[in-house]
């Protein structure tokens, strides 16, 4: 197994890999290591199924169940530890989540006390050219961002919605609020540490129906949009095109991710997993 680094701001991808198999101590210990030093990994050309994808997740921890599914139980009863991703309706009803729209910038499940600390996402059926996935690294962000506005957010910290999903549907058992500062969800530090490496990032969860605690709320969106806007630039950011077989792996606790929007008569098939975060947000 080869690890490539990209020539961007994050990322590398796995040669020789063939996930399908069993990884040994060595090659385990390499993996969790890159994923701390390039926060995304990409296999290419990857034939797994189900029993197989959940073997390699385990390789980078506990396996973490997905959040709610807005449509009832888990998606594939044989694997509900498996998330769907998917826009394609068979028998009037969704094989899986988020549909064909975009998804906002984000990290997942944030609005948990312990969020995930890593995702997988392997593609079984793509769009050709459509759907990328972009990631931003939140580490080189907080680096570049001005010294007085790291003064300024230090100690800060910001509700994480957990009524909607990163495709902004609601999700079950919520109603829809207009006052920010009643949002549900976990209390996060804009900054937080990564307890492996000590290094520090930004950490938003989402933009939508956020709100800093203590500010105003006129001051919270004047600040949450400098930080966005700051968060998401070009600079941190790497672009995925996908390909069937492409399987990823993510930091999610480091870095943010969006998607485009893709062709709804067109067919997209992901079988995703999460890794579960072993403490609180420091």
């Amino acid at each position: 197994m080869q690890i490539v680094a990209f020539d961007a701001p994050l990322g590398a991808e796995l040669r020789g890999l063939d996930a399908s198999r069993p990884v040994g101590a060595a090659d385990a210990k390499a993996l969790r290591r890159a994923l701390d030093d390039h926060l995304v990994l990409l296999a290419r050309d990857q034939k797994l199924d189900d029993p197989a994808l959940l073997g390699f997740s385990r390789v980078f921890g506990e396996l973490d169940p997905p959040g709610p599914n807005p449509y009832g139980g888990p998606f594939l009863s044989a694997f509900p530890e498996i998330n769907v991703i998917s826009n394609v309706v068979e028998d009037g009803r969704p094989i899986g989540n988020l549909g064909a729209g975009e998804a906002v910038w984000h990290a997942d499940m944030t609005y948990m006390e312990k969020p995930p600390k890593a995702a997988l996402l392997h593609a079984l059926e793509v769009p050709e050219g459509q759907g990328d996935t972009y990631f931003a690294n939140q580490f080189v962000a907080w680096q570049a961002l001005p010294i007085a506005l790291r003064r300024r957010i230090e100690g800060l910290y910001c509700v994480h919605d957990s009524a909607h999903n990163s495709a902004g549907m609601l999700r079950r058992g919520h109603r829809k609020t207009l006052d920010v500062r009643k949002t549900p969800g976990a209390r996060q530090p804009l900054v937080r540490t990564d307890p492996a490496t000590g290094a520090r990032a930004l950490f938003l969860g989402r933009r939508p129906h956020a709100w800093i605690v203590g500010l105003d709320v006129g001051e919270s969106d004047a600040l949450l949009d400098r930080l966005w806007a700051h968060a998401s630039d070009p600079r941190f950011v790497w672009r995925h095109r996908w390909q069937p077989g492409d399987l990823l792996v993510w930091n999610n606790l480091g870095v943010l991710h969006r998607r485009d929007a893709f062709d709804a008569s067109a067919r997209r098939v992901m079988h995703r997993t999460q890794i579960r975060g072993e403490q609180k947000i420091a």
